[in-house]
């Protein structure tokens, strides 16, 4: 069974033979996730090992029902080899997105085919025991649908916002006020190995990794939520940074202004550049005796969000058509120091925001041409995602799964 496997690869006491044969196990587990299927000749040339030594390895793997013999290939010619790949559903691994007002889980299992999903589960985010205990609810709940054996199930990745260290399981933005590590009050509560991710990270893998990129290895993918996060990949890899926490983008101080950001200082990027800049900039022209559509759908205006200042711009709601072209603006004006920074060959901007097309990208782009460096800029290509609000909790599947299998080292 594949538990006799992956006990043994988290198991710190394994040296010698025993580790370079859990290594080369790996490997080819990673190798077969990234190429699908291969040769035993094939795998032997690839890493310079004894064909006897990979037919051990792949053999035990077959034992534990990770891997399968998928008959003869067909392209050889004269005696036909073997080929093999992975045993889809040996295992499985959970992402949850945990946002400010609902939760979404996915399950894939080992070629990250997405096994079930559950989106838009009602939830509100807050910084206390119960708002934790009611993330645990939701997961076991969604565990406990699925007649799948609990051991099967190799990890839970859980992505929250703000700044995460995911090396040490620590959140010191929501619910730190335990000494343990988060990512272990969650495990003790779900009952299998738990891993935290900053939700733009997750999210970032998860673009980077859905076939968007051709021959970038440097990118940068911007989240425009309620917050401002960046997605950094550095030679084909996410950059973290020593503790995780690279992508603050939002809060970069770049305005003079007396607007106190959530982060408590003044003059970031995400008090002009946000969802809550743009919510706060629509519902304070309102009261301020601004026409707009929403005045007839919400009789209290402190109930619109997001996705309805979007909807009523792609109506000629010209209130909210301004508004987002103002944060396209002040959005620009900051990318613009990412790109004189990072010199990037793509950047996806992505988000709720980002769902209002071109009334985003047209005064974004304007802006970035205005304050980047010309000889720069025409390197960098700036799109729009055009995947869906809940690719988060697949990426931390997916980031759960490269991992185990060094897919991303």
């Amino acid at each position: 069974m594949t538990s006799n496997f992956f006990k043994d690869i988290h198991e710190a006491n394994k040296n010698g033979v025993a580790y370079k044969n859990i290594r080369l196990k790996k490997k080819i587990l990673a190798y077969f996730a990234t190429n699908e299927t291969a040769t035993i000749a094939e795998l032997s040339k690839e890493f310079n090992i004894s064909i006897p030594k990979i037919n051990e390895c792949v053999s035990e793997l077959i034992e534990d029902e990770l891997v399968k013999d998928y008959g003869k290939t067909t392209s050889a010619v004269g005696r036909k080899p073997n080929i093999y790949g992975l045993v889809a559903n040996s295992a499985y691994f959970i992402g949850v997105q945990v946002g400010i007002d609902n939760l979404s889980i996915s399950m894939i299992n080992m070629k990250k085919d997405i096994v079930s999903k559950k989106d838009n589960i009602p939830y509100l985010l807050e910084n206390n025991e119960q708002s934790l205990l009611d993330i645990c609810k939701e997961i076991n709940e969604f565990i406990a649908k699925h007649n799948i054996v609990k051991e099967k199930i190799l990890g839970v990745g859980i992505n929250l916002t703000g700044r995460i260290n995911y090396r040490t399981g620590y959140s010191y933005s929501y619910f730190n006020f335990y000494e343990d590590p988060l990512s272990k009050l969650f495990e003790e509560n779900i009952g299998i190995p738990t891993f935290l991710e900053n939700d733009t990270k997750a999210l970032s893998y998860a673009e980077f990794s859905s076939g968007i990129l051709t021959d970038e290895k440097d990118a940068l993918f911007i989240n425009v939520d309620n917050g401002i996060g960046l997605g950094i990949m550095i030679d084909g890899k996410l950059y973290y940074g020593k503790s995780g926490f690279s992508g603050e983008f939002g809060h970069i101080s770049i305005f003079d202004n007396d607007i106190i950001c959530k982060c408590g200082k003044k003059g970031c990027l995400e008090t002009e550049a946000s969802g809550y800049a743009l919510i706060r900039r629509v519902t304070d022209q309102i009261n301020d005796g601004a026409t707009s559509s929403l005045t007839k759908k919400f009789k209290k205006i402190e109930e619109i969000k997001l996705n309805d200042i979007i909807s009523a711009a792609k109506k000629d709601d010209n209130l909210c058509i301004e508004a987002i072209n103002y944060i396209g603006d002040k959005l620009g004006r900051g990318i613009a120091s990412l790109i004189n920074i990072f010199n990037p060959e793509l950047i996806i901007i992505g988000g709720v925001v980002a769902k209002s097309e071109e009334y985003l990208s047209l005064p974004l782009k304007n802006a970035v041409n205005k304050y980047s460096l010309s000889t720069v800029n025409r390197d960098t290509k700036i799109i729009l995602s055009s995947k869906n609000d809940n690719l988060a909790s697949f990426g931390a599947c997916l980031l759960l799964r490269d991992r185990l299998l060094n897919v991303t080292d």
